[in-house]
């Protein structure tokens, strides 16, 4: 199984008590999306109330990070996703994702990218923080609005530093705004469903977790748990065969992970 994680004092359900920027941006965020949506959470027993985690949701909305991000806070986290390695150069805005905890992320495969993977891995350990990662990167280009072909660095992170690997899934978020389409404010307070699974077994990959087919094999898996949770979700048998926009001459554009 994941090697437990390190608990740090201070961490966990008190993120949520303790006072920090999240404060007045739950204040703000939290009532906003309740305007839209009504959030409904499963599974929140499986998100650590203590010490690191990564979440990994599937992505079929542009507001679907906000919904995630106000079920972790309801269970007590801060939401912290993961960010372009190039905007924590940004004058302010740079600033305001390292005081927030926001996990820089590498465009390439290179050593330094996988040096970075260790480094952010670590920090999530030593703090005790979580992460949301979204192991498409992109939204689904899946006709059927289904999980896609996925990218490894969520796994890459879990494995690195022994963190629970939590997948997610939701479904009512891309009727308030459809993939790449109009926000839609009628009928307010849409239904949404977000479910979390049980954390990922990664025992079987962490031997041989450097290797391009172990962390290739561990997201097919983690895919596999995310469209099982939302086949749950939607009472629809989720596809044999995930999406793959390279074989339908689509680019992958928007992608945030090596």
């Amino acid at each position: 199984m994941t090697t437990p994680t390190p608990k740090a004092p201070g961490s966990g359900a008190e993120e949520k008590r303790r006072p920090s920027v999240f404060w007045p941006l739950a204040a703000i965020i939290v009532p906003a999306m309740g305007l839209l949506a009504r959030v409904e959470v499963e599974g929140g027993e499986n998100l650590p109330r203590d010490g690191a985690y990564v979440v990994a949701p599937n992505h079929c909305s542009e507001i679907d990070p906000l919904i995630v991000a106000v079920a972790v806070w309801r269970e007590g986290r801060a939401p912290r996703f993961m960010a372009k390695e190039s905007l924590f150069r940004v004058p302010v805005l740079g600033a305001v994702l390292r005081a927030t905890g926001m996990v820089p992320v590498a465009r390439t495969s290179s050593v330094g990218g996988s040096r970075q993977t260790i480094e952010s891995s670590r920090t999530l350990v030593q703090h005790g923080r979580g992460v949301i990662v979204y192991p498409e990167g992109s939204l689904t280009r899946d006709p059927d609005m289904w999980p896609m072909r996925g990218k490894t660095g969520a796994v890459r992170l879990a494995l690195a530093g022994g963190i629970p690997l939590i997948p997610v899934a939701h479904w009512g978020a891309q009727e308030i705004l459809p993939r790449y389409g109009r926000l839609r404010l009628w009928p307010p307070r849409r239904r949404v469903r977000v479910v979390f699974g049980e954390p990922m077994d990664l025992s079987a990959y962490t031997a041989t977790q450097t290797q391009p087919a172990t962390l290739v094999a561990a997201t097919d898996v983690l895919m596999g748990r995310i469209a099982d949770l939302l086949s749950g979700l939607r009472g629809l048998p989720a596809p044999a065969e995930r999406w793959n926009p390279s074989a339908h001459g689509q680019k992958e554009t928007g992608r945030l992970e090596p």
